[in-house]
Parts: structure tokens; sequence; C-alpha cells
């Protein structure tokens, strides 16, 4: 039983010594909010630039239109 035991923490010893995978993780996670805050920041730039459209087509057809 105790041969086990050891055998357990030295492989989990090693197991959490292991970061090979770390970055990638990190990177994706990074990825992952980048893009939250892309999606966020499109629906207000989006209705400003229709903002800016509308006003340069009132412009453009005139007050009587």
């Amino acid at each position: 039983m105790k041969a086990w035991w050891i055998e357990a923490q030295a492989f989990l010893a090693v197991f959490h010594s292991e970061e090979s995978g770390q970055d990638l993780v990190e990177y994706a996670m990074v990825m992952v909010i980048i893009g939250l805050a892309a999606t966020a920041a499109m629906g207000t730039i989006a209705s400003q630039i229709n903002h800016v459209f509308m006003n340069v087509a009132r412009k453009i057809n005139g007050p009587g239109n």
C-alpha cells in the first residue's frame, strides 16, 4: 500500500510540474476574451456608423426630402 502511495505522489508531482500545454491554454483564453470584447463593441460601433450614414443621407437628400 505504501509503495502505491509513493508512486501516486511521484506521478502527481510530475503531472503538476508539466507545463507544456499551459501556454496554449493561456493563448486560447486571451483570444476568447478579445473575441468577447470585439463582439460587445460591434453593437455600439455598428450603431454609430449607421447614425453617420443616416446623417450623410439626410444632407444629400436635402431638407425637403
